[in-house]
């Protein structure tokens, strides 16, 4: 891993720039025209897909349990439980609420999505956690129905997928996923807002789908960014960039550190525990992408990490709260040394689900918010119309609608 001076780059990496939209753009079309028989014919193509009804049985869901070990079970239910309180504590935030002025009245309504179709990867490693942290929080939202699709869809995301609350359950996963939850098929129902991470061509179908569904954000490799000074522990900075490392071999871990010495300590912390970890090959491509940036001070530090919004911040210096207000754009920040990234993964409450490639300059992490609308109303009665009919009227007049104008007049006729 490069040890390096200065500042780096002005900005991440655009991982969200799509690739293979020709073969993409084929599967999107043809779900579209054919629905399931192209859902089918895609899944065994690309996936290996051999079983009959696409959506997943409660006769499956139960032998699901089966297949996993009760602790399993016990800590998604913990988790669940950590992941709908701090939901449930958001949602608190969205308030209907009306105001009322000389004759207008003026109101929002917080109205949940009617279905929302939450894509759970399941290809070099299955990702229950990612099912706890999209169904969660759209039933906490009051979502009417939630499905799942995840592809060869393994027991263990069943089982979490079913604890979080989905609705209805799919094995399918893939650009052909996207599209039948995008367009609807005979099996799969047409959703409001399709949510959660994929490879590069999820994340181009996701993108060339909006408009036609809302999604959340479109994701790239996972990364994160870690700030310390010489109060840092060199073994669990270590031990946190190896973990980022081991989502994909595009993911990126880097550090920060006003100590040389740090630097020194976590490389070698770096090396010697490569040596053990069962996924050695991903991580090591990985750490390629990886590099320790030594600078003078936190603000050069604070001003790196503004720039590149990373998706997970961790923070292991000596007065993180006087750093903290200065940080403006990253997914989700850990806060000292035993803050460890891998818990907000999994289970202390935050959602796991979260912008990279410098997205986090303008959104944040998936959340309550994102499986809600606001939407707005106006009552205005006779007594309150003359400042309306006035101020429409008058900007109508110099935006030269004329029948915008004419349509706030004739109220003051009658």
């Amino acid at each position: 891993m490069r040890i390096i001076n200065g500042c780096g780059p002005e900005t991440a990496d655009d991982y969200s720039e799509p690739e293979g939209l020709g073969i993409v753009r084929e599967v999107l079309g043809e779900v579209r025209l054919r629905g399931d028989a192209a859902v089918r014919k895609y899944a065994e193509r690309f996936d290996g897909y051999s079983g009959g009804r696409f959506e997943v049985s409660k006769e499956q869901i139960r032998r699901a349990y089966g297949k996993v070990d009760r602790e399993f079970v016990w800590a998604l239910k913990k988790a669940a439980a950590n992941i709908k309180s701090f939901a449930k504590r958001q949602y608190r935030q969205l308030r209907d609420f009306e105001t009322r002025k000389k004759g207008v009245i003026l109101g929002q309504r917080v109205v949940p999505l009617t279905t929302v179709g939450c894509y759970i990867p399941g290809g070099r490693y299955p990702l229950p956690s990612t099912a706890l942290m999209c169904v969660i929080p759209a039933k906490i939202a009051g979502v009417p129905e939630v499905i799942v699709c995840s592809p060869n869809i393994k027991p263990a995301t069943l089982v979490a997928a079913d604890i979080a609350g989905a609705d209805r359950i799919f094995s399918i996963g893939g650009v052909q996923a996207i599209a039948a939850m995008a367009y609807g098929t005979e099996s799969v129902p047409k959703v409001d807002k399709i949510m959660g991470p994929g490879n590069k061509y999820v994340a181009a179908a996701k993108r060339e789908v909006y408009g036609a569904v809302g999604i959340d954000f479109i994701a790239g490799p996972s990364e994160v960014l870690i700030i310390a000074d010489d109060s840092g522990n060199a073994g669990f900075i270590a031990a946190d960039m190896l973990a980022q490392a081991e989502h994909d071999p595009g993911a990126r871990s880097t550090l920060i550190t006003t100590s040389r010495k740090l630097a020194k300590a976590v490389n070698r912390e770096v090396s010697s525990r490569l040596e053990s970890l069962a996924n050695r090959r991903v991580i090591e491509e990985s750490m390629e992408n990886s590099r320790i940036i030594i600078v003078r001070n936190l603000e050069e530090a604070v001003r790196i990490s503004n720039r590149q919004a990373p998706e997970h911040l961790e923070l292991q210096v000596r007065t993180p709260d006087e750093i903290i207000p200065e940080l403006r754009n990253y997914g989700s920040l850990f806060i000292g040394s035993y803050s460890a990234e891998v818990f907000g993964d999994y289970c202390s409450g935050t959602n796991h689900i979260l912008p990279t490639g410098g997205a986090a300059r303008y959104t944040g992490g998936l959340s309550v918010r994102d499986f809600v609308k606001v939407l707005t109303y106006q009552r205005v009665t006779r007594e309150g119309s003359p400042e309306m009919i006035r101020l429409a009227s008058k900007i109508a007049e110099v935006e030269g609608l004329d029948a915008h104008a004419k349509a706030a007049l004739i109220r003051s006729k009658q």
